[in-house]
């Protein structure tokens, strides 16, 4: 069986019928949605409502090092090693105006330039957040403005592009959209070095 055949791939079969709000948290909610399956089964699914957001890999003009953030995450209580990024809570925003501003709030640089590298869903098994990376590049330095206490209170480092898989391997790097934004920008970069037969950053060759 070729993959998207079968009964399995046939998403039409599921319909939603109805969905009701549970908790309103200003950008997210929390629904209760009902869904009718294949067989006619009818099924609810808790699901948190996201207007989605944006991260990026602020590429230094060496093409080696990056600039992330460390700051403190309530939900796990602790603090990450993160790409800068954030929720796209302005409707009908641009994410790439959004993106610009998140870096200047962030790491207090303006990007001129922005290339899409990836788009997913965060955690589609309860919500329907999409995250949008993005490779900034052409860094210019300005007044960092910072919007609230974890803000306030990050720490912005310089990271080597080629010790990416060891900040992993040693469990410093382990908030997704960082590595997902980071690996994606890696292979743009690989496939731009290809064309232009440019040593890797990565391993130095």
């Amino acid at each position: 069986m070729q993959s998207g055949e079968g009964p399995e791939a046939d998403t039409d079969a599921f319909r939603r019928i109805g969905e009701r709000t549970r908790f309103d948290g200003g950008f997210f909610k929390v629904a209760t949605a009902t869904f009718v399956g294949p067989n006619g089964f009818t099924f609810e699914r808790q699901i948190v409502r996201h207007p989605g957001a944006v991260c990026a890999v602020p590429l230094e003009a060496d093409r080696q090092h990056v600039l992330m953030v460390r700051q403190y995450r309530g939900a796990v209580g602790q603090h990450l090693l993160e790409l800068p990024a954030g929720k796209r809570d302005i409707e009908g925003e641009d994410p790439m105006v959004c993106m610009r501003r998140e870096l200047v709030e962030e790491i207090g640089h303006e990007a001129r330039t922005l290339t899409e590298t990836a788009r997913f869903f965060n955690s589609p098994g309860f919500t329907n957040e999409m995250t949008i990376c993005y490779l900034a590049e052409d860094l210019a330095p300005c007044e960092r403005d910072a919007r609230g206490i974890e803000e306030e209170h990050l720490a912005i480092e310089r990271i080597r592009l080629g010790e990416v898989e060891e900040l992993m391997a040693a469990g410093d790097l382990i908030d997704a959209k960082s590595i997902i934004g980071l690996m994606a920008a890696h292979s743009l970069l690989a496939g731009a070095r290809a064309e232009s037969s440019q040593p890797s950053i990565f391993t130095g060759e």
